[in-house]
């Protein structure tokens, strides 16, 4: 077979295989995730916006979502995004790492654009709970995007804190009955992030650091020693995604993978 004739066919495999969403609420499984469009606030702008499941292989997945969103430039459109299925439920004081890598690129962008590319993880005092619901105590997003001005709930309470090799600015503040948590990332977009999650909300141990600030290798947990966030609490979700408000934009995550362990 002719190279050109084998990379159409390659070509024509992959479109074949790869699975589009289009619904406000379509959801798909996507190996060990779930795939969703949430298309919470569409009813705050004009538009619309799809998602395709590209591959799903062991504990990574790639996909793609394209949206094209105007009117009401402050409110979130969408939280198209990717859930792991079983990475949960797992009490933080039971937590030894929480491994994850994300690639994602912005295939293209209109000029301006105001949306953000963040993960969201839900902690509750039970070990099951639906994100965002009364189960939810905390919300903690971190931010590897955020173009035009957008800026998280509530207010900035500290800047310049070192985790995972990064710089962030964390905000606080109050959605519904619970607290939203969002370390936003200083130095621009993060497009190959690769970190412990349990730098950011995991356990304090007796022998870590007390420091104010975490440090780059991991051994300090944010949340837990600066900002009162108990050790009961459990992962109840973790997503991964992005709040588009306006514009217009095709976001690939070309690898995603996550896991709790214990």
């Amino acid at each position: 077979m002719r190279f050109s004739t084998l990379a159409a066919f390659i070509a024509l495999v992959a479109s074949a295989s790869a699975q589009t969403i289009s619904g406000q609420y379509d959801c798909m499984p996507a190996g060990a995730y779930t795939l969703c469009q949430n298309l919470w606030g569409e009813s705050a702008g004009v538009g619309s916006q799809s998602s395709t499941l590209l591959s799903a292989n062991g504990n990574s997945v790639s996909w793609r979502t394209v949206w094209n969103w105007q009117n009401n430039p402050n409110n979130v459109k969408s939280y198209a995004n990717v859930e792991h299925n079983s990475a949960k439920g797992v009490q933080l004081s039971r937590l030894s790492s929480a491994p994850t890598a994300w690639q994602w690129e912005y295939e293209s962008k209109s000029n301006p654009i105001r949306a953000d590319v963040s993960y969201d993880i839900w902690l509750g005092n039970q070990p099951t709970g639906n994100p965002a619901s009364s189960a939810s105590s905390y919300e903690i997003m971190i931010w590897l995007s955020g173009q035009g001005g957008i800026q998280p709930v509530g207010s900035q309470i500290q800047s310049g804190i070192s985790i995972a090799g990064h710089t962030w600015n964390l905000w606080r503040g109050p959605n519904a009955n619970w607290q939203v948590l969002s370390f936003v990332s200083a130095n621009g977009d993060i497009t190959n992030f690769n970190a412990d999650l349990k730098s950011f909300f995991g356990v304090f141990l007796a022998f870590q650091s007390q420091t104010t600030n975490s440090d780059d290798n991991g051994g300090a947990d944010y949340l837990v020693q600066n900002q009162g966030v108990s050790t009961s609490q459990y992962v109840q979700a973790i997503q991964t995604g992005t709040e588009p408000f306006t514009g217009s934009a095709s976001l690939l995550t070309q690898n995603f993978n996550v896991a709790l362990n214990q």
